[in-house]
């Protein structure tokens, strides 16, 4: 499976072509180009049409594009799939996610409407019912002709659905996050925190990335162009952590170490599992540097 940084993951609103244009200037790893919440209802079909054109017209560089659709039981979801499953962007991101088969279901649509095998899906967790569900959605990812890669956050409707508070520190949303990221690792997925809302806060922000990639996340879903480089910079390995990672895996290339499952480096003890996550950093610090450089 390819492995991609999806540090800053940003919205914009589909129904906005000025926002559209701008967006090929960002230096967000994956824009979200939005049909559900940003849209009005009676303005749909014409922000279908716009982002559709937009993917087709490319000018995107490395980033990668992601079509949110509208939810299948609205009368703008399907055709949303249908538009979406051949207009170029490399994932769909399917709203309100509750049980394994809106992901099925989805796919479905899309196969049947001529996506390619490569298009992604990806799901936002944005209900109580996802959260309970999540190992069960994660685990879609193990079926057959189901290209599901990635989990995306939704806290914002995680807290309106649950009543909960959006205190400081976020004490009532990390159970969420903790629950959906296990699932995801468990089943090969990647994981995109919610977003932050007050895009001026750049302390608070910068708080609540930490917190993620505290926890396992890959990345953030931000509001505003204004919040990527801090995200990005936040979700990036370190060149310390970088230049750890490298010694680690030069140190097990060696032959004498080729068999053993556990060695020693400057006085620290390495088990091969470090191996796999230093490979993982290399990986993603060098795509991070391809990406910038594109």
């Amino acid at each position: 499976m390819q492995v991609r940084p999806r540090r800053s993951v940003l919205y914009m609103p589909g129904i906005n072509q000025r926002a559209l244009d701008k967006a090929k200037t960002i230096a967000a790893d994956s824009l979200i180009l939005d049909l559900e919440d940003s849209v009005a209802p009676d303005v749909k079909e014409e922000a279908r049409r716009q982002v559709c054109a937009a993917v087709r017209g490319g000018g995107y560089g490395g980033r990668e594009l992601v079509i949110r659709v509208n939810a299948m039981e609205t009368p703008w979801g399907t055709g949303d799939l249908r538009a979406a499953a051949t207009a170029g962007a490399d994932a769909v991101l399917i709203p309100k996610v509750a049980r394994p088969g809106d992901v099925v279901s989805a796919s479905k649509v899309l196969r049947s409407a001529g996506a390619p095998d490569h298009l992604q899906v990806w799901a936002m967790m944005e209900t109580p019912a996802s959260i309970i569900s999540a190992r069960e959605i994660a685990a879609v990812a193990g079926e057959r002709g189901v290209n599901f890669t990635c989990l995306v956050m939704g806290t914002n409707d995680l807290l309106k659905e649950s009543r909960a508070h959006a205190t400081s520190g976020r004490f009532a949303v990390v159970p969420w996050l903790a629950m959906t990221m296990v699932a995801a690792r468990a089943y090969g997925l990647d994981v995109i925190d919610g977003v932050y809302n007050n895009f001026r806060d750049e302390p608070g922000l910068k708080a609540e990335c930490e917190q993620g990639r505290t926890l396992g996340m890959d990345g953030k879903t931000l509001i505003h162009p204004a919040q990527v480089p801090l995200t990005n910079a936040i979700f990036s390995p370190t060149p310390e952590e970088v230049d750890w990672a490298r010694q680690i895996i030069a140190a097990f290339a060696l032959p004498d170490n080729a068999a053993r499952g556990v060695i020693t480096i400057d006085g620290r003890m390495v088990e091969r599992l470090h191996l796999t996550m230093a490979e993982r950093t290399v990986t993603i610090a060098e795509a991070i540097k391809a990406l910038e450089a594109a």
